[in-house]
């Protein structure tokens, strides 16, 4: 039975194992042995006592049951402890050994009003923004951006300038960062490609059942895993999993709250993009009235109490995803003939090899311009931007005002870029950097500092194993492919050899390093593009000699297992 109780005491992460091992030192401090030569059960309780103490500081493992705290104390250190007082060690050994047990149970594993307690678990405040590009303040992707909730929740904390997603689409995106692994690895590269119908369902452990099963508390609202607004109801619901979550809203089964659209619709584009889905217009109603303010209202009446365990809280905030439907205010404050169209080249496509060319959403971008549109599509992504920020903001403000703010872990991120008519094209499915880079934020009370910038590449991918070592969580069945960056929330110039990896449907790969853009289709064209004198990627240089070594080295960084896709691929993909 003893041996089982320690074995069971070793089976903790060596930080727990450190605290445990500070308790029984405390312990020891307590029970005077001044004066332990005169009693042997005191002797034999010493030694049980330091060795299984500093077993604990051992390199992970339990002991086996030849290498025990118990089996250490050998039948001759027994019997000379007993001899003096002529009782059997087989008899007096158990004895002492229980009486021992009890003492380290009641002393180590009960509250001790002098010991120092363990430092609870950190909450954590998962805030994921829908098709969010890099036009935040703080990471300049457009000068008329207005993003002071976004910006001051980057200052609190450290901002990752060169964060990219896995894949340029929502679900194949949210997929990879939820169940750790490539698209290439799942065959998930489209948004129709539902990871409950695959093999994920029994060999893989998604990021929020991770945390529920690790005994924290999840509650999530509006959109995590894929789902949209289009064409049905039923798409509301997604690709969530109930089983997952102790609670959810709108409900356990539904993601997201249906939107408010405008009477007639759509308004300002045309029924053949996504049935008139992708559209833009004010709205004649309260800002409570959206999706996402009921959304976020839900997650701030969560952040105003305690809770019993440790919590996991995501908040899906829609927009900016199209429909670019926001109230009035949120139109006004960017009048439509102050409106900057992105940076662009008119003839940015003509060094683009033909599978690069096919990637890009032409036929719209050429009815956009002819129809005069490209600035109401400009102003209507910085109002529902605008919007988002608001609600980032209440988010926030919730959390500040609560009971937890000082022992949460805030972390917002955006699923892909997004594409506004640079390259002639629009909305994402690409591998470019309007439609890789997008913001991601890291606030922890214990890792960052405040007003902290890494320039250092980092992938979604990244964020399962960084969740997992900062809340000191077991790993989970499957074998995960990012890399945790938690070493870069303490040092941000560390790791500089890291690069990001996006992929668009098979055999397609975009490598970004600190300085370079290595694309490489299916058919072995390639693109290269040099962010130190090109940061638009205008100019593609990858037939250029001087670049050979560069496009060998991140070309060798490619995927080698390449899944073939789940469905088979649609000529266009939707929302």
């Amino acid at each position: 039975m003893t041996s089982h109780f320690a074995k069971n005491l070793l089976q903790h992460s060596q930080q727990q194992r450190y605290r445990l091992f500070i308790r029984i030192i405390q312990g020891l401090e307590k029970l005077n042995f001044n004066h332990a030569e005169q009693d042997p059960s005191s002797v034999l309780a010493k030694q049980f006592l330091l060795t299984f103490s500093v077993s604990l500081l051992s390199s992970g493992h339990g002991p086996t049951h030849d290498k025990s705290p118990l089996k250490q104390m050998t039948a001759l250190e027994t019997s000379s402890l007993c001899s003096p007082y002529k009782c059997a060690p087989s008899k007096c050994a158990p004895a002492m050994l229980a009486f021992w047990l009890v003492s380290l149970a009641s002393l180590v594993l009960l509250p001790n009003s002098n010991a120092t307690e363990p430092t609870p678990r950190t909450n954590i405040l998962f805030i994921a923004v829908d098709d969010l590009n890099d036009w935040v303040g703080v990471l300049g992707g457009h000068p008329q951006a207005v993003t002071p909730n976004m910006d001051a929740l980057a200052q609190r904390g450290l901002l990752f300038t060169n964060a990219h997603c896995t894949a340029p689409g929502c679900n194949a995106s949210r997929t990879s960062l939820l169940m750790g692994l490539r698209p290439s690895t799942t065959g998930i590269y489209q948004n129709a490609h539902d990871w409950r119908n695959t093999s994920l369902i029994d060999t893989a452990v998604h990021l929020p059942k991770h945390f529920k099963n690790s005994g924290y508390k999840t509650l999530g609202s509006g959109k995590l895993f894929h789902a949209h607004t289009f064409f049905d109801p039923k798409y509301l619901s997604g690709f969530s999993d109930p089983k997952a979550w102790d609670d959810y809203f709108p409900s356990l089964t539904q993601q997201m709250p249906a939107e408010a659209v405008p009477e007639n619709w759509p308004v300002n584009s045309s029924k053949d993009f996504y049935g008139g889905h992708f559209d833009w217009s004010p709205l004649q109603i309260k800002t409570s009235e959206m999706a996402d303010a009921k959304v976020v209202a839900w997650a701030k009446q969560h952040l105003s109490k305690t809770h019993e365990k440790p919590l996991f809280l995501s908040v899906g905030i829609y927009r900016p995803h199209v429909p670019w439907y926001a109230p009035q205010k949120y139109f006004d404050r960017f009048p439509l003939d102050s409106i900057q169209l992105p940076k662009h080249l008119e003839h940015d496509i003509e060094d683009l090899p033909e599978a690069a060319r096919k990637l890009t959403k032409n036929q719209w971008h050429q009815w956009i311009v002819a129809n005069q549109q490209w600035k109401r599509a400009v102003q209507g992504y910085l109002a529902s931007l605008s919007f988002a920020d608001d609600m980032v903001g209440e988010i926030l403000t919730a959390l500040d005002e609560g009971p937890l703010a000082d022992n949460t872990t805030v972390i917002l991120w955006g699923d892909h870029g997004y594409h506004l008519g640079e390259k002639q094209h629009w909305e994402k499915f690409a591998l470019w950097e309007n439609t890789t880079h997008v913001p991601l934020m890291v606030v922890s009370p214990m890792q960052t500092k405040p007003n902290t910038r890494c320039d250092t590449p980092v992938s979604l991918l990244d964020l399962y194993p960084s969740l997992i070592e900062l809340c000191d969580l077991p790993t989970p069945p499957q074998t995960l492919e990012g890399r945790s960056f938690v070493n870069l929330l303490k040092n941000p110039t560390a790791e500089q050899d890291r690069v990001a990896i996006t992929t668009q449907g098979q055999n397609n790969h975009a490598v970004r390093s600190q300085q370079h853009r290595y694309i490489q289709y299916a058919d072995g064209t390639e693109e290269l593009y040099d962010h130190s004198n090109d940061p638009h990627e205008w100019t593609n240089v990858a037939n250029e000699k001087r670049y050979a070594q560069v496009k060998q080295r991140l070309a060798s960084l490619i995927p080698t297992v390449n899944q073939a896709p789940l469905l088979p691929p649609k000529k266009s993909d939707t929302n």
